[in-house]
């Protein structure tokens, strides 16, 4: 009887608000009828003051706005017409969807994120989005922390057309930054009032009616734009050490850099990405249909204030979401790119909002999160979400990334790539990363760091196999054909592809100048280089360490059945074949080594110049008086700031030690800093010399005048990617180590070793003092690579395919 009481005041309460509302209304219609006629010819900021009566008045001066700001192809961006394409009449679709899954930890399971998050996996990812109640609370009210702990902390807020649009040339909605700065509490102060007014009330009212209100007024109602502060650098955890949340692993300013973040591997920050962000609502703020930077991760903490409403759908109907959204969303005249790809294209604005119902009635699954003060909201891999706010609020979201991001990681790679769009992450950088720490623990027989997440171990083995024999494979190719005139081995981190603005870390070609890059993903003979028409091939010079580690992988069944599967949903394999139509792929055998066919002049010529080289630094002869230096002209070149079409990423830092690129802010252009967790890379440039005599002393015995593939099987070599920490004399090994960056002409035959005995003698030491030197690392540290491009220049048609 209680029960039924409570509920039929609710019901009371509700229609007595509509009464209000609609009587209103009425009183207002000819003000809003006077006011309609002189829109048009108004500038945005009159004609949002002057439609004050019938619309959220924004708060202090919006004269900074340009004229055109608020007008679109002389159309006004804030009045709102009937788009025909989106039916909101009926409203009874809200009730249809349903919620995701909800997860109640308890406090023993509450210890990492990253760790509960792969146990609920399997099922939440289902959905694309689930919640998370949490079973601690903060200490330190988010407010407390912005305005006390954060002195002068102020934002700026962008203005949001509440408003459906037709989605063509002539009608899109753009968000607008306003001209005002709020403090939290002014903020706070502005957006209750205007609650206060719309509703009569100051408590916060039903969800299931607030969302039928919010989907009413985008569509035909009275409120022009309301105010939302995105993308505001900062936190509002709090620091103090007795604030129990703050404190634990589920600080979001914490995520990126625990043990099985992916993202630790950056060694630097992001914003919005390795460091959160705050995102400060008011009734009806909205974040329209998007997916994350890269397919990945998010989480999202509601700190305080009023419910939020979210859709997710799952990242395995992306592709029908995209569908959806180019056929019955947009027009084509808007479209750059065709079919899905050019919707994706349009929704990476994040300006693109219509109901769910469209999606519903082309069976595109869709699920509803309603996030309260103390919640997480968790969206997985590739899954578009979309929400809004059913008052003042202030929550605080970062990615963050696990193993099993990396095959759809790649998708996005491929994705920005088509678009020519800067990717925001070094992808391949990271996989070869991760996946060399991971060969590491299983050479150090590290079976607890394997078993407790064994899943995303797959993906990551999977992931690296795939990159590493596409990579073999296009050397292959290149190798057929005699594309390349030169062989470079580099040691620096990940540039830019001139061409298709994807992400180079294991191999690409550079012409003469060494400022125009391009991946193994274009026809090198149509590359209309300005410096001449050589083109190098540079390659990582740990690439054979990283051939070796993912053969390892392959010694699993499961890996290789997973490789099987990305191969088939990969194009670069299709993209190959079709850049080398005449090669026979046929002949094709993994991993097979790739020897070397030089004319036997210039091959001697060189032999003698390398002879000389080893003699002179084995006396102690500096190398820049044998071999002229011009690695300065590489290292140069690649620190120049280049144009948007030609940009390498390449890290300027004064001390040159750092291991990975910066390649741009999340959304507007800041100073990166450096992260604490950044380590000094260690340089062991005389070990490429030990090798490459190695090599010169077996290959005298005989010389191969064919070029051909055997199977690497047949061969051993370290696997280790971790820099040796020399025991020797450091003396000695200033004499071993060459003049930084020296180029050295080289000749040499890639064939299997006559004697590897030595070579096994050498493998085992090298194991060791991996070993010893893994010993004292921590997985979270960021993985160490070497500084200093080192080019072993190869002159002739060859392709370097295993150097031992």
């Amino acid at each position: 009887m209680v029960e039924g009481k409570v509920c039929m005041s609710r019901e009371v309460k509700l229609e007595f608000l509509k009464r209000k509302r609609l009587q209103r209304m009425k009183s207002e219609s000819m003000n809003d009828f006077a006011c309609s006629g002189n829109m048009m010819s108004r500038s945005g900021g009159d004609a949002l003051r002057g439609h004050a009566t019938c619309g959220v008045r924004i708060p202090g001066s919006l004269d900074t706005y340009p004229q055109s700001a608020a007008m679109l192809n002389g159309k006004d961006a804030f009045s709102k017409h009937k788009v025909s394409k989106f039916e909101t009449s009926n409203l009874d679709w809200i009730d249809k969807i349903p919620e995701c899954p909800i997860y109640y930890p308890k406090k023993e399971e509450f210890e990492d994120p990253l760790v509960y998050l792969q146990k609920i996996a399997p099922e939440a990812s289902k959905y694309g989005i689930c919640k998370i109640v949490s079973p601690i609370t903060a200490s330190v009210p988010a407010g407390v922390v912005l305005m006390k702990e954060k002195s002068g902390f102020k934002f700026t807020t962008r203005v949001q057309p509440l408003r459906l649009a037709e989605w063509d040339m002539e009608d899109k909605v753009t968000f607008f930054m306003s001209g005002r700065n709020y403090s939290f509490r002014d903020f706070e102060k502005m957006a209750n009032k205007i609650y206060a007014r719309k509703y009569c009330s100051a408590g916060c009212l039903p969800p299931s009616y607030l969302e039928k209100e919010f989907w009413h007024e985008i569509a035909c109602g009275n409120t022009e734009s309301v105010e939302y502060a995105c993308d505001v650098d900062g936190s509002a955890f709090s620091s103090s050490p007795n604030d129990q949340l703050g404190k634990s692993r589920w600080n979001l300013k914490r995520v990126s850099w625990l043990p099985k973040s992916i993202l630790r591997l950056l060694g630097r920050t992001i914003p919005g990405v390795t460091e959160p962000m705050l995102y400060i609502g008011m009734l009806f703020s909205m974040f329209a249909w998007h997916v994350e930077d890269h397919f990945l991760y998010s989480i999202n903490y509601h700190h305080c204030g009023a419910t939020k409403t979210w859709y997710g759908i799952p990242g395995q109907a992306a592709l029908d979401f995209e569908m959806v959204v180019q056929k019955h969303v947009y027009t084509n005249d808007i479209l750059a790119v065709n079919g899905e790809d050019g919707a994706f294209d349009v929704l990476l604005g994040k300006t693109t909002l219509f109901p769910p119902n469209i999606l519903l009635e082309h069976d595109v699954p869709v699920y509803k999160a309603v996030q309260n003060p103390g919640e997480f909201v968790v969206t997985f891999p590739r899954a578009y979400h979309a929400g809004f706010s059913h008052g003042f609020n202030c929550g605080e979201a970062v990615n963050f990334a696990i193993g099993d991001w990396f095959p759809v990681g790649s998708i996005a790679c491929h994705r920005y790539a088509l678009l020519n769009r800067i990717p925001l992450l070094p992808y391949e950088e990271l996989l070869c990363k991760e996946a060399m720490l991971l060969s590491r623990s299983l050479e150090l027989e590290d079976h607890e760091y394997v078993m407790e997440d064994v899943k995303s171990h797959l993906n990551t083995k999977a992931s690296f196999v795939n990159l590493i024999r596409f990579h073999h494979f296009a050397r292959w190719c290149l190798m057929k054909v005699k594309a390349c005139t030169e062989i470079c081995l580099v040691s620096h981190g990940t540039i830019l592809c001139s061409i298709c603005k994807r992400d180079c870390y294991l191999a690409y070609i550079n012409c003469t100048c060494t400022s125009h890059a391009v991946c193994l993903r274009h026809d090198p003979w149509s590359l209309e280089l300005p410096c001449g028409s050589n083109r190098t091939l540079c390659l990582r010079e740990d690439i054979l360490d990283m051939e070796d580690a993912a053969k390892k992988f392959e010694h699993e069944e499961v890996v290789l059945y997973e490789v099987q599967k990305l191969h088939k949903k990969s194009e670069d394999f299709y993209l190959l074949s079709n850049l080398f139509p005449k090669v026979e792929d046929k002949d094709y055998v993994p991993y097979c080594d790739l020897n070397l066919e030089l004319p036997g002049e210039i091959e001697s010529e060189l032999e003698r110049t390398v002879c000389k080289t080893l003699l002179s630094m084995e006396s102690g002869t500096s190398v820049s008086e044998t071999v002229p230096n011009s690695s300065d002209h590489f290292l140069s070149a690649h620190k120049k700031v280049q144009s948007s079409e030609t940009r390498h990423i390449v890290d300027q830092d004064d001390d040159d030690e750092s291991d990975t690129e910066i390649f741009r802010v999340k959304r507007r252009p800041r100073l990166l800093h450096r992260s604490p967790h950044d380590t000094v890379s260690f340089s062991n440039e005389h070990q490429g010399f030990k090798r490459l005599k190695k090599h010169l002393s077996d290959g005298r015995s005989g010389k191969s005048n064919t070029t051909q593939c055997s199977l690497a099987d047949s061969r051993s070599y370290t696997s280790s990617a971790i820099p040796n920490h020399s025991k020797e004399d450091p003396h000695s090994a200033l004499r071993d180590r060459p003049h930084k960056g020296s180029v050295i002409p080289i000749s040499m035959k890639c064939k299997k070793l006559a004697n590897e005995e030595p070579m096994v003698k050498h493998r085992e030491h090298k194991k060791d003092d991996s070993m010893q030197h893994g010993s004292g690392r921590t997985v979270r540290e960021p993985f160490p690579i070497e500084t200093g491009p080192k080019r072993l220049k190869v002159r002739g048609p060859s392709i370097l395919g295993r150097m031992g």
